[in-house]
């Protein structure tokens, strides 16, 4: 993340200063766009460190959720600068069009465009390897600048090729409403992690598991739930014995199912059952319905 923030700011640098050298709305995008990921990562590096930090006396479930309040703050600010772009093409739609050093701006364009690209992919992918939606979200980001990137150099070079200066103005609204759809994407997954909003992919993999097991001991179980609170998966469910089974041997089969649940998350899973008489099975406490 450190060398994400770095390359972030160098790149900020460059493109702003390839904004004003030519003057063209759609590299100007680009560089708008810079400035909110260079916020979005200097957030995201402090939320890394701090989601890493032990649970204490005063967050007893950790701090891992953080990343999904660094992944909204990191889409809010791609959705302020896809603003911020299409209020620069629309000022070139109507006061018109004067571009300077095409040359300086394509070369500084591809340019960020290939590290970019580099970056990103090398986000996704760890953050893919660590289930860490917060790389998720940076990876993704870097390579929305990609595409930004693309879409200068597509407008750069057909005003070359063609001397219509509107292909500027025109490709500066296309990364616009582009950046905002991955900032608005960023957004809607930010919230459904902070609201716990279930993976019905990863429920179904936990019911398998305990379908089986349950009927390979003749148990039974229900109230399943999971969340996922960052880095780690916490699974909750009852598990219903025989009346006459003691609590001893409840507890040793419980732990078992339990073990086996959590090794679908090693090392970050956390499990804990409730362990039901078959007599009460059906009698749940009104606290737990949902």
């Amino acid at each position: 993340m450190n060398y994400s923030l770095v390359v972030a700011g160098v790149l900020l640098v460059i493109k702003c200063a390839a904004a004003v050298l030519t003057g063209s709305s759609s590299i100007y995008s680009d560089a708008a766009e810079s400035v909110g990921h260079f916020l979005a990562v200097a957030f995201a590096a402090w939320a890394l460190r701090f989601a890493f930090k032990p649970a204490d006396e005063t967050h007893h479930f950790g701090h891992d959720k953080i990343s999904y309040l660094s992944s909204g703050f990191e889409g809010a600010m791609i959705a302020a600068a896809a603003l911020l772009i299409l209020s620069q093409a629309v000022q070139q739609f109507i006061y018109g069009v004067e571009i300077h050093n095409l040359g300086i701006g394509i070369a500084i364009t591809a340019i960020a465009a290939v590290v970019n690209l580099i970056l990103g992919y090398s986000l996704v992918s760890i953050g893919r390897k660590t289930s860490s939606n917060l790389l998720l979200a940076n990876g993704r980001h870097v390579l929305t600048d990609v595409w930004s990137s693309v879409a200068v150099l597509v407008a750069l070079g057909l005003y070359w090729g063609t001397g219509w200066v509107w292909w500027d103005p025109i490709a500066a609204t296309i990364a616009a409403f582009n950046i905002l759809r991955v900032g608005s994407k960023l957004i809607r997954e930010s919230l459904a992690g902070l609201l716990d909003e279930s993976d019905p992919a990863i429920e179904a993999r936990i019911r398998s598991l305990l379908d089986a097991e349950t009927e390979k001991r003749e148990l039974s179980y229900h109230n399943l739930r999971y969340r996922h609170s960052g880095l780690i998966h916490w699974i909750e469910f009852h598990l219903v014995f025989p009346d006459t089974l003691s609590v001893g041997a409840a507890h040793h089969e419980a732990t078992e199912v339990e073990s086996l649940v959590a090794e679908l998350f090693h090392p970050d899973g956390r499990v804990i059952s409730h362990l039901e008489p078959k007599s009460a099975e059906h009698h749940e406490e009104d606290w737990e319905a949902f």
